[in-house]
């Protein structure tokens, strides 16, 4: 196997380091994959541990989170991501504007009209300067005071369009409850870049840690057109290849090595990176079940090969695995393995269950 070239799954895995762990620091590994969809927050951290060496635990990612170290908030696409402070800046004011205008029929539905937006963003800044950080639902009672709509699907797109303008972010976690605090708190030292750095540092982020990728497949990642992908390519001098009639792009050269073992089991969280971050299909195909059920995948040899979940019990967890096929007795071995690394993750006694 040595000496040839890596097939398309097994250069991602490796790039988006599920099989070559990143750094101890959760805040570097965010920063190499440039923004990690973060919507379910507990599954999203265990998808920066297994991206970690074995030992990370998600103590050690919250830790980072409530540090201010790793910054939760709606960024690239309507939905929610990991990305450094020092990041959140410029990549807002790249990719917000695109999700004001998806955003916009919806706020039209709503009557949030721009007046509306301004103004419960000015509502939400004066009030999280005097008391620094609140929940959400503490927001929501702010507005309502300012004869504002404050509740429920209003609230959540008003504090989107407030995080989108680069007012708010996450603060520190209040116990399960997340908190929003002022971006300029979180992130004194964010940078600004002109556009055109902007979006080739954004190009490179992707490509160097997502690749081989198709242009439709950072379009769909980073929520920016066509035109800009393609710019961006460029920028970087990306190079490609075309497998079954379908153009791949890569940054850096792709070298020449082993294949990941095709038993290689790996039990990825719901939305990770390995499996949203793209539109092309085709390499690695995405069950509509996995999403389409809130499912998280079972992966072998870097391809869906079933499902599992957490059940809770009196003595700890139960992960529960659903497989599409009959596992071999290697397969068994390397899946006990992933459940001893979640085991180290959430440090508490687990057990495992098949179907």
């Amino acid at each position: 196997m040595t000496g040839r070239q890596l097939s398309i799954p097994d250069l991602r895995l490796l790039n988006q380091r599920i099989t070559r762990p990143g750094s101890r620091s959760p805040e570097k590994l965010v920063a190499w994959m440039g923004a990690v969809q973060a919507q379910e927050y507990g599954p999203a951290k265990w998808g920066l541990a297994l991206r970690s060496p074995g030992s990370t635990t998600d103590a050690a990612i919250e830790r980072a989170i409530q540090q201010g170290r790793i910054l939760r908030t709606h960024v690239l696409r309507p939905t929610w991501h990991f990305v450094t402070p020092a990041d959140i800046r410029w990549m807002l004011e790249l990719t917000a504007p695109q999700v004001h205008r998806r955003m916009a029929p919806y706020d039209r539905q709503l009557g949030l009209d721009a007046d509306v937006k301004t103004r419960a963003t000015r509502v939400m800044e004066h009030a999280l300067g005097e008391s620094r950080y609140l929940t959400r639902l503490e927001l929501g009672a702010h507005l309502v005071r300012a004869r504002l709509p404050g509740r429920s699907t209003h609230l959540a797109h008003l504090a989107m369009h407030a995080e989108l303008e680069g007012v708010i972010c996450s603060g520190p976690r209040r116990g399960k409850r997340s908190t929003y605090g002022l971006l300029s708190d979180r992130a004194p030292a964010a940078r600004r870049l002109p556009r055109d750095e902007a979006l080739a540092q954004l190009t490179r982020r992707y490509f160097r840690s997502h690749g081989p990728a198709t242009v439709r497949d950072f379009v769909w990642w980073s929520g920016l057109t066509t035109l800009d992908a393609r710019r961006g390519l460029e920028m970087n001098r990306a190079k490609s290849r075309e497998v079954d009639g379908i153009r791949y792009w890569s940054l850096g050269r792709e070298t020449p090595g082993v294949s990941s073992r095709k038993t290689a089991v790996h039990l990825l969280p719901i939305y990770d990176e390995y499996l949203v971050a793209y539109r092309d299909h085709q390499v690695v195909p995405r069950p509509a079940y996995v999403l389409g059920n809130f499912q998280h995948a079972l992966v072998i040899g870097g391809q869906v090969a079933g499902t599992w979940r957490t059940i809770p019990g009196s003595k700890g967890l139960t992960i529960h695995v659903t497989t599409l096929r009959r596992l071999t007795a290697v397969e068994r071995s390397a899946l006990a393995q992933a459940v001893a690394r979640y085991r180290k993750f959430s440090t508490v006694s687990i057990s495992l269950s098949m179907s």
